[in-house]
């Protein structure tokens, strides 16, 4: 059975529509309106191997906000209705991710029970079109929509696009790793029985 999920989030400040397939290929179209936004976007795609489909109509008059914001919250409730019942997935994932001059580390947790942890701060106030303190808003959108738990923690500051660029990348390996199935499992990966 396929696991993707395909949603769609409309408000007076946002319009949405994005496809997730977690089994996928890295295969990436994406379209936010904040360049720098799908750069991050489609690296995560690429290293968590996932097909990724995002058109986002944003108020970008105001600012980038609502629009890195609510697509965190979209993605985070794909992330939710393609992981399904989560029988047979690891639940864990975690990566140390080294670019260039600076070291992230991000872990997460598959759990049902949203939390995110953030160790970072960037030494610039924006990185291209994007508004740094943006990065964090969007990894606390997913993990509560998603329903995971989140820490993300710079172990060595840096440039600002290398922190940002490691962070998503992490991200994307944390997270297939969290999901990838493992045949030893046979229902979910709990003394509660459920996620």
């Amino acid at each position: 059975m396929a696991r993707e999920a395909s949603v769609e989030r409309n408000t007076k400040e946002t319009e949405i529509k994005l496809k997730l397939v977690l089994d996928g290929t890295g295969y990436s179209d994406i379209e936010t309106g904040v360049g720098f936004f799908d750069h991050m976007l489609d690296g995560f795609t690429r290293h968590g191997l996932f097909d990724l489909c995002v058109r986002v109509h944003g108020d970008l008059n105001v600012d980038d906000h609502h629009t890195v914001e609510d697509t965190g919250i979209v993605l985070g409730n794909a992330i939710r209705m393609a992981a399904g019942d989560k029988k047979g997935i690891r639940r864990y994932g975690s990566c140390i991710l080294p670019m260039d001059e600076v070291l992230v580390l991000c872990a997460v947790d598959l759990c049902g029970r949203p939390y995110l942890s953030w160790d970072a701060e960037f030494p610039t106030e924006k990185i291209g079109d994007m508004s740094s303190e943006m990065i964090r808003e969007f990894f606390y959108a997913v993990s509560y929509s998603a329903g995971m738990n989140l820490h993300m923690k710079v172990l060595t500051a840096g440039n600002s696009h290398h922190m940002a660029e490691a962070m998503f990348k992490s991200f994307a390996k944390a997270l297939d790793q969290a999901l990838s199935v493992d045949e030893r499992i046979t229902d979910v990966l709990s003394t509660k029985g459920s996620l």
